[in-house]
């Protein structure tokens, strides 16, 4: 899978990260509050904060936390094409590798994505804050 991008590194942390928050809200009906998109190298790591939903947090309420975390690591397997497709169009770079990271309290997802070495698509300086 090859994508050409001539964007500026803050340009694709933006991009990424409200692709992300875009199919979270779809797939959710209610998206994270906030969301901030780190690169370095071949790592892209989105931080989202807030976000449950009215379920999910009647669950929590009630203890039952295990299964909101539960149905979510869930759901980013499922979405796990949609979410990588995000990165490789932002990026120019396929994604090789996907982790997904939920907590409570206070309520953030983390999604971490590997790219493929920069020399597959050099048009992407490796960025570094």
């Amino acid at each position: 899978m090859e994508h050409e991008t001539t964007a500026r590194p803050g340009d694709v942390r933006t991009e990424i990260s409200e692709g992300l928050v875009a199919l979270l809200k779809e797939f959710y009906g209610r998206g994270p509050e906030r969301a901030k998109t780190y690169i370095d190298g071949e790592l892209v790591v989105c931080l989202l904060r807030g976000g449950f939903t009215r379920v999910e947090q009647t669950l929590l309420d009630a203890g039952r936390g295990d299964a909101v975390i539960s149905q979510r690591m869930t759901f980013q397997t499922v979405m796990r094409d949609r979410f990588a497709e995000v990165v490789t169009r932002a990026t120019g770079r396929e994604v090789i590798g996907f982790m997904s990271g939920n907590q409570q309290n206070p309520d953030m997802l983390c999604e971490v994505f590997v790219l493929a070495p920069a020399e597959v698509a050099p048009d992407l300086p490796d960025y570094h804050p």
